[in-house]
Parts: C-alpha cells; sequence; structure tokens
C-alpha cells in the first residue's frame, strides 16, 4: 500500500476520534491530554503526507514507461516460449496444447477465427540453442526482426512497415497537398494562402492469401521434440518469407497476388527514372539529390538502396582510376552506408536485355512514415489435411496468411531502371 494511502486513512480515524472528544461537555485530564497528542501526530502527518506525494509522483515518471510497455513485452515472452511442435503434434494425434502456447493459441483465437491451429508471426523466428536430430544441419539464429516482418527480407530492410490488422479493411490517410508560408506584402496585406490541406487514403485489403503446404513423414514426428520444433519453424520461415518477399516488389495485382512496389510503380505513382548508361554512382546520386530537393530525405545517409547482387558485381569491379583502386561501388558506400543497402535476386527481376540491364528501388522514411506498408491479417492459420498421407501415417499441413502491400507517399520511392552491366 502506498504511503499517502496509509497517511491519509490515518488522518480519517483522528478526525473521527478528535470528534467524539470534542463533543464532550467536560473531559478528562487523559481526553485533553490525548486530543493534544491527537492534534500534533495531525499536523505532523500533513507535512509527511504531502511529502509521500511528491515523491510517488515521481515513482510514477519512472515507472510510467514500463507500464506502457509491459503488455507488450509479456505478450513478446509468451510468444518466445510457444512451441511449433506442439501444433503438429495437436493436428497429428490430436494431442492437447499446454502451457504458454495454449495461452498464445487462445488469445489468437479470441480476436479472429481460425479454422486450424493459429500461430503467431513472431514463433516463426529462428532460435538459439535447439538440439538437432544427427545429420540435419544446425539452424542459423536469426536476428532480431523488424516491426514482426522477417529479418531476413529485403522488405524488412528497406524500411517497409508490418501492421497487424484484426479484420476488416485498414486505411491510412496521408498528407498529399503542400501547405506553404507566406510574408504579407505590405503593413494591410494578407499572409499567403490559404492552401488546401489534402489527404489521400492508402488502404490495405484482405483480398490475397498466401498459403504453403508441408509434409512431416511419421519418422520425423516421433524424432525427438527439438528437431521437429526447429524444422516446421525453419521451412515455413523460409517459404513463405521468400513468397512474401517477392510480391511486396514484383507481386503482379493479379491472379491472387498483391500489387507489387516495383512492378505496380506507375499505379502508384512512384517515378521510374531509366539511365540508359553503364551502372555507376552518378546515376544513384542523381536520384539520391532528387529525394533531397523533394525533401523526402536529409542526407544521403537517410537513403535506402534495394539492388541486385549482379549490380554491385559490376560496381565492384568498375574502377575509376585503375591506380587509385577506387571502385564504383566504393564511391556508392561513401555517401550510403553499406547497411542501408539491401542485395535480392528474389525481391527484383533478373538483367535482361543487351546489354545486360537491370533495376534498383530507393526509398527513404519521410517524417518517420515508413514507405511501404505490409498488412497481415491475424496469425497464420495452420489446418491440418487428414487424408493426404494417411497411407504413409504422415502429417500434411497448409499454412494460411492473408496480406496485403501498399505505398505510403511515392516520394519516398523511386525506382531505377537501365542500369546497365557492360
Amino acid at each position: 500500500m502506498l504511503d499517502s494511502v496509509k497517511i491519509a486513512r490515518r488522518q480519517s480515524e483522528i478526525r473521527q476520534a478528535l470528534a467524539g472528544l470534542a463533543g464532550k461537555e467536560s473531559p478528562t485530564e487523559d481526553e485533553v491530554r490525548t486530543m493534544d497528542e491527537m492534534d500534533a501526530e495531525y499536523r505532523q502527518n500533513e507535512t509527511r503526507y504531502r511529502a509521500a506525494l511528491v515523491a510517488e509522483d515521481e515513482e510514477r515518471r519512472d515507472a510510467k514507461g514500463e507500464l506502457e510497455t509491459r503488455g507488450g513485452r509479456e505478450w513478446s515472452e509468451l510468444v518466445a516460449a510457444f512451441e511449433l511442435r506442439q501444433v503438429a503434434l495437436a493436428l497429428a494425434e490430436g494431442r492437447e496444447i499446454d502451457g504458454r502456447t495454449a495461452e498464445v493459441v487462445t488469445e489468437l483465437r479470441s480476436q479472429g477465427g481460425y479454422r486450424g491451429v493459429p500461430v503467431p508471426w513472431l514463433a516463426l523466428e529462428a532460435r538459439a540453442g535447439e538440439t538437432i536430430a544427427g545429420g540435419t544441419p544446425d539452424p542459423v539464429t536469426t536476428r532480431p526482426i523488424i516491426d514482426r516482418l522477417f529479418p531476413d527480407l529485403a522488405a524488412g530492410r528497406m524500411g517497409a512497415q508490418m501492421i497487424a490488422i484484426e479484420s476488416g479493411s485498414t486505411e491510412w490517410p496521408v498528407v498529399t497537398s503542400s501547405v506553404a508560408a507566406g510574408w504579407a506584402d505590405g503593413e494591410l496585406a494578407d499572409v499567403a494562402g490559404p492552401t488546401t490541406f489534402a489527404t489521400t487514403d492508402r488502404a490495405l485489403k484482405p483480398e490475397q492469401n498466401l498459403g504453403v503446404q508441408m509434409k512431416i513423414s511419421r519418422k520425423a514426428l516421433k524424432q525427438s521434440g527439438a528437431a521437429l520444433e526447429a524444422a516446421v519453424r525453419r521451412d515455413m520461415n523460409s517459404a513463405m518469407g521468400v513468397a512474401l518477399d517477392r510480391a511486396i516488389f514484383l507481386g503482379t495485382g493479379a491472379n491472387g497476388q498483391p500489387l507489387g512496389v516495383v512492378a505496380g510503380a506507375a499505379t502508384y505513382g512512384i517515378t521510374a527514372t531509366d539511365a540508359g548508361a553503364s551502372a555507376s554512382w552518378a546515376a544513384f546520386r542523381a536520384r539520391v539529390t532528387a529525394f533531397m530537393v523533394a525533401n523526402a530525405a536529409g542526407s544521403p545517409s537517410a537513403v535506402r538502396a534495394l539492388i541486385r547482387p549482379e549490380l554491385w558485381d559490376f560496381l565492384d569491379g568498375a574502377y575509376i582510376d585503375t591506380g587509385t583502386g577506387v571502385t564504383e561501388w566504393d564511391r556508392l558506400t561513401r555517401s550510403v552506408p553499406p547497411g542501408n543497402i539491401a542485395m535480392s535476386s528474389n525481391a527484383l527481376a533478373a538483367p535482361t536485355g543487351s546489354p545486360l540491364a537491370c533495376s534498383a528501388l530507393l526509398s527513404t522514411a519521410a517524417g518517420g512514415v515508413a514507405p511501404i506498408f505490409v498488412g497481415a491479417w491475424g496469425a497464420v492459420d495452420v489446418i491440418r489435411d487428414p487424408f493426404a498421407d494417411a497411407a504413409s501415417g504422415g502429417l500434411r499441413i497448409t499454412a494460411l496468411a492473408t496480406a496485403d502491400v501498399t505505398v505510403a507517399r511515392p516520394a519516398q520511392l523511386e525506382v531505377l531502371t537501365g542500369l546497365e552491366l557492360a
């Protein structure tokens, strides 16, 4: 109990006692002495009460951040103990899910409908310290995830933000107008304006479903639990990560796919510039300059770049002067930090044409707004097929996820095409 509350209760008791004694017409000496003692204690408690309030107010301010984030930390701790092998065994043998895994499943079911067992996206992160069956390569320890997006995805490294949506469509009003200030031309003149404040809604809709089918043999089900845990998580992570990453950038918008950022640049209103020459730092520098002129970036270090491995190979071998050994890649990384450059052969199309040419994507986070939004509805729904592998005693499961992609502000993205590799 807080000290201020204890003191307040004591003050109330003193007031009640004093009220009873003060009502007597002829109090005894003991009663008079008691009133004097209570009066002195009451005055002393007033000082203690004010001091307690000051101290507790400081404690509340110090603990405010912890209280605000405690819910998120508790959920992360629960998900960290989530066991995918319990899901597999529940689907294969009907075994009851227990412990923290059951708590997570119950919480997810309360927030959305699932035909199978819901698996949180965080549970697909590979973990360290797992025992692996003999002959199976050890899993690589995965870095901390970015906004619940798979850490190795190019989308995460390009600043995409993954949004968790329970149900329905979600829209983000993004400011698209250009409000400007102006000086009054004279003592009685009006200032500039008025300028219309306009916004554009960027919608995420649950119209695209991503799925992966996994076949778990009877032998795998009978192996040690941690081996099955790692295998299921690793395979599901890889399959869904590759498909999601490719769709974010190269999705056609047809055949059940979302419209990707690069493939749908014209639809999103993203500027596409044709370099039409050998790839060089000069081509990137011109587009970085355009970002800064448009106030979408404050410096080259605020820009992120997505490139093909073949482009890195060409730039790193294109010497400015053979005597100095400086390459185009060296010039690029002097202004754009290497940590801001993501290389992927999955998120960008392979070089084509003669000479071979490829594309690159530049992005920046302006005003704290991510350039790309990736919406995920609920958790991954894991459903069992009891008939497909019944003859061999295996388990066939399907993992379904609903996701969509949209662009916040086209000015935060730019596609650079025609980067020739010769």
